[in-house]
């Protein structure tokens, strides 16, 4: 099952425009990834036990790396590209250049994959918000 429903807005910023403009380079393509990585984390922060950026590991232009620790207390290591985002090591801060897995579009995708607990939390999160909703229509 797949819960990549637009991250329903429960996050904080998304997207990698702020992230162009705060470079100076506001109408490029040229993407920073430690701000997007900063924004991946602050959309599922509350589905998860831990996550941020890794301060140890170098992030650039064209990668960052995302420390997680899921529900079910599971550290990854992961790294996020123009490709997507993909387990890099199984420890924070740990690269493994010998794990090799695939690429997600989207952390919501890669935390569904890695964690049933971050799917309830996920799928908790919409369903207050869809009654949240729901009350605001009938008052």
């Amino acid at each position: 099952m797949e819960t990549d429903c637009d991250h329903l807005e429960l996050g904080g910023m998304s997207g990698f425009e702020e992230g162009a403009e705060l470079n100076g380079f506001e109408g490029t393509d040229v993407k920073d990834m430690r701000l997007e990585a900063e924004a991946v984390v602050n959309d599922v922060l509350f589905a998860v036990n831990n996550m941020f950026v890794s301060k140890t590991l170098r992030c650039a232009d064209e990668v960052a790396y995302i420390n997680v620790e899921t529900r079910e207390r599971n550290r990854y290591c992961l790294e996020l590209t123009e490709a997507g985002l993909r387990v890099v090591g199984y420890a924070f801060d740990h690269v493994d250049d010998h794990v090799q897995t695939p690429y997600h579009e989207t952390v919501y995708s890669l935390l569904d994959t890695l964690s049933p607990a971050y799917r309830e939390a996920f799928g908790n999160a919409l369903l207050q918000r869809l009654e949240a909703l729901q009350r605001n229509e009938q008052s």
